[in-house]
């Protein structure tokens, strides 16, 4: 049996609407949370994981370290560390949010999706070993941003949009 995944929504004020099926939020449009981290080493560079190919949206592009909607009840933070344990078996960094909460959009219409989220992202650093979910992640590489950003400029479309407005909002490219 399938186990169908609950999203707290929010209207265009920020108030709750209350828990609604994933697919049903991304093909409604409805606001919904979700965390991001960039995962730095100490030699500031980025992780970078290629999603899954078996993902419904920019699969096989190279992504945020981790995305990580949140779960019913579940604070940003929370998600962020779920989302690294889950997906590359990382955990106990200390992360530390990078500005505040802000609104994304991006409709990828030939898909009948709408994905609108409420962001907050965070930072980290680590310098150990990770195992992927293969499920979620193909592939993690490391990366210096100078190099990131030169790639983004040739292939963009090789990079989640989120990856590249994160970037961007925060002055790394």
């Amino acid at each position: 049996m399938t186990t169908v995944e609950l999203f707290e929504t929010y209207d265009d004020d920020g108030r709750p609407l209350g828990l609604v099926p994933r697919r049903d939020v991304h093909r409604r449009g409805l606001w919904h949370r979700a965390s991001n981290v960039l995962l730095f080493d100490p030699t500031e560079r980025l992780y970078l994981q290629r999603r899954a190919a078996g993902k419904d949206v920019w699969p096989n592009a190279w992504d945020l370290s981790v995305g990580e909607h949140l779960q019913p009840g579940e604070t940003f933070e929370q998600a962020a560390h779920r989302g690294l344990a889950e997906e590359l078996s990382i955990r106990g960094v200390a992360l530390s949010p990078l500005g505040g909460i802000v609104r994304g959009c991006v409709d990828i219409p030939e898909l009948g999706i709408k994905d609108h989220e409420l962001q907050q992202s965070f930072r980290g650093v680590y310098d150990g070993a990770y195992t992927i979910d293969p499920v979620e992640v193909a592939d993690v590489r490391r990366i210096a941003l100078p190099d990131l950003a030169a790639e983004i400029a040739a292939t963009p479309n090789a990079f989640t949009p989120w990856l590249r407005s994160r970037l961007r909002d925060f002055g790394l490219i």
